[in-house]
């Protein structure tokens, strides 16, 4: 009885520790569809390392049903995508995933990591400021200078800590590190070890380990992976959702996701206002009408799945602070100002002019949303 009442209460503390989080990894997000897929998964043979099969793996990535429970798609696409995917963490090497900004190359990379081995948290960001102590180790250095080199001052990177354990670490933006960090992996992933020549030992790595890195392709400048590196590598590249009905089917789950973890008190918005930023941010993307028959001009900026979701969630929050409750055009106006207009002189010109001479042309269902958009782009 006691041993009961004392596993309700920490349910309880867990819960409402978790409700104070404001961003949950994917392995207690989704906690819940992990832990039903591991019991319909019971008998099934698993990899080394991995808590789930690989046919698991792939049901909690784009979704379906076990018992009791549907299981959510955390990515909308092409499936055989994700089935490549998994099938390379399966081998000794490591995967690579490539796309534009925004199409989901992180959120698939956390999700298989959560599960695979329930633990997304060893991950490197990678910027200018990433050095080779965050792939390899650093040192506690008023241990060191007191004791000198030992284990207790050694600080383990999550590369490290995943060769330990024998599972999968992430190496976010791979390519905005420079070119000499980048190639700090070659070793590690052809060896499948780390020397430490401090303590005269190397670590190996256990089964299971792996890297799952991401590039964008428009950072393909900054730091250029070398050929060494990426033959490394099982490339994946990852494309825009094919259509528009796709992508209002992404932003409207992950606008209703972030919502819900936000505890935005407004409403969702509606599936014509999806459309509508869908619809301005392809075209924009893309530099044409959905319909073929005008050219555009393109921003400089990024206009993403990713930059969609943020402007909707953001007029949630506009609609709830200072609205009524549901989101209005002007909401939604205040949010593309800002998205597509990155650069003053060059932007304006080009958002002005997509004003004017397509949405203006859409009819009284476009009227409200032009008016404000004109209005906030003279300002």
């Amino acid at each position: 009885m006691r041993s009961s009442i004392k596993r309700k209460f920490t349910e309880m503390a867990n819960k409402e520790k978790k409700n104070d989080v404001l961003r949950l990894p994917s392995e207690l997000l989704y906690g819940n569809e992990i832990d039903a897929l591991k019991i319909e998964d019971e008998k099934e043979k698993k990899p080394a390392g991995w808590q789930l099969s690989p046919k698991a793996v792939l049901k909690f990535i784009v979704g379906g049903k076990t018992t009791g429970l549907n299981i959510t798609p955390k990515y909308i696409g092409h499936n055989r995508l994700v089935e490549i995917a998994i099938a390379t963490l399966l081998t000794d090497r490591s995967l690579l995933l490539i796309g534009e900004p925004g199409t989901a190359k992180s959120w698939l990379s956390e999700n298989l990591t959560a599960a695979i081995c329930g633990d997304s948290a060893k991950v490197i960001q990678g910027t200018a400021g990433t050095g080779e102590e965050h792939i390899r180790y650093s040192w506690n250095y008023a241990m060191l200078l007191a004791n000198g080199p030992s284990d207790e001052a050694l600080i383990k990177s999550p590369i490290y800590r995943a060769m330990e354990t024998g599972s999968v670490a992430r190496f976010e933006e791979i390519s905005r590190c420079a070119s000499e960090v980048q190639d700090a992996l070659i070793s590690i992933m052809s060896e499948k070890t780390i020397a430490i020549p401090e303590l005269n030992k190397e670590i190996p790595a256990k089964r299971g380990f792996s890297i799952i890195a991401t590039a964008n392709t428009r950072d393909r400048g900054v730091n250029d992976m070398s050929s060494a590196l990426k033959r490394r590598f099982n490339i994946i590249v990852l494309p825009p959702p094919a259509d528009l009905a796709t992508e209002v089917s992404i932003v409207s789950k992950r606008v209703a996701e972030i919502s819900a973890n936000y505890k935005l008190k407004a409403a969702l918005p509606s599936a014509e206002s999806v459309e509508k930023i869908v619809t301005i941010f392809r075209e924009l993307r893309r530099g044409a009408t959905l319909d073929d028959k005008q050219k555009l001009k393109s921003p400089s900026g990024v206009i993403s799945t990713a930059e969609a979701i943020s402007l909707i969630t953001n007029s949630m929050a506009l609609a709830a602070s200072f609205g009524n409750g549901s989101i209005s055009d002007e909401d939604l106006a205040a949010g593309l100002q800002g998205a597509v207009v990155k650069d003053e002189e060059k932007d304006k010109i080009v958002w002005k002019e997509y004003l004017e001479n397509v949405m203006k042309k859409r009819g009284a269902a476009w009227r409200g949303l032009y008016n404000t958009c004109s209005e906030i782009n003279t300002i």
